[in-house]
């Protein structure tokens, strides 16, 4: 049982604001649901990611001033970063297409890994420590921000791509929109330039289905995570020979991080050159998925390497 106690010994409102983001997000899961349900958009899950976010951003800011230094040196804290990351990507997408799916999607991303955090973890492993002398570098901020957000936004993205399958499950479909553009103003276009244009003044906008839609923006979302994973391993391999000496040493860490980078480059690789759409594109991007659980929290169950935040096997 959860000791609210106002004492020192006992109340951290650091861990108070995950607990109030964990359960913002609990409240927001079932309504989204509904709202898919019923086949209408909802504002108060939105306003309730929102508002976990707050708490989240509140959380992070306030480790920040305890420690007096980037909260991102113990699992604790890379987890509610990562749930920060997430929660913020979900907005985002979102804004882009307002549908209740989104949210019954990607929510329980977030949800498990704020609870994982905050009811999961033992005490040791939730205390604030000071940094080790290899992190007390200005590429601290720099590297796991952008790693931890390369993170979010492939996550999003994998489970985005999983929406492909529940909601047309049966469906065969052909995406008709790309980086060049709508698949029906190409075909207008085409007779517009033979000579045909009678027909291109009736032009409509395309009604997409859900599934053309979250293969979309799993698209849009992966891109962006492969791009920051890019800089995010630039970046580490710089920050390592800054430290130790050597630009890639091969750590367990290291070498799922390069396997998950790997995983996402064919999935665009297939997308961008080979055309692939839909279902099988979405198959790439669920495994980069369970490889980012493997690189994020499998080494952490190992216990072993240089970026591992130790585990409550140890304590």
């Amino acid at each position: 049982m959860v000791d609210f106690r106002l004492d020192n010994s006992s109340f951290d409102p650091v861990v108070l604001f995950g607990f109030f983001a964990f359960f913002s997000l609990l409240i927001a899961l079932p309504i989204s649901f509904w709202s898919v349900a019923g086949n209408r958009n909802s504002s108060k899950a939105k306003f309730l990611v929102v508002i976990a976010n707050l708490f989240l951003t509140s959380q992070l800011i306030l480790r920040w001033w305890q420690s007096g230094h980037f909260p991102i040196s113990n699992l604790y804290e890379s987890l509610c970063f990562l749930t920060w990351g997430c929660t913020l990507t979900q907005l985002f997408v979102d804004r882009a297409w307002s549908s209740p799916i989104v949210s019954a999607v990607a929510t329980p991303i977030s949800l498990l890994s704020i609870g994982f955090a905050s009811f999961v973890l033992p005490d040791n492993l939730q205390s604030s420590a000071p940094l080790v002398p290899a992190l007390r570098s200005s590429w601290l901020i720099m590297h796991v921000t952008v790693i931890m957000c390369s993170y979010a936004a492939l996550l999003i993205g994998s489970i985005l791509s999983l929406g492909v399958f529940l909601v047309d499950w049966k469906k065969q479909f052909k995406i008709r929109n790309s980086s060049i553009g709508s698949g029906s103003f190409r075909d207008n276009s085409d007779l517009y330039l033979h000579g045909s244009n009678e027909k291109f003044n009736s032009i409509q906008p395309i009604g997409f289905t859900n599934a053309e839609q979250l293969d979309s923006l799993s698209y849009r979302s992966i891109t962006a995570g492969f791009l920051l994973l890019t800089v995010g391993l630039i970046s580490g391999a710089v920050w390592a020979n800054e430290a130790w000496g050597s630009w890639w040493s091969w750590d367990p860490k290291e070498t799922w991080a390069l396997i998950c980078w790997l995983v996402y480059a064919a999935y665009l690789h297939t997308r961008i050159t080979r055309g692939w759409q839909g279902k099988k594109p979405a198959l790439l991007a669920i495994a980069g998925f369970f490889v980012i659980i493997v690189c994020y929290i499998g080494v952490n169950l190992l216990g072993v390497g240089l970026h591992s935040y130790g585990w409550f096997f140890d304590a």
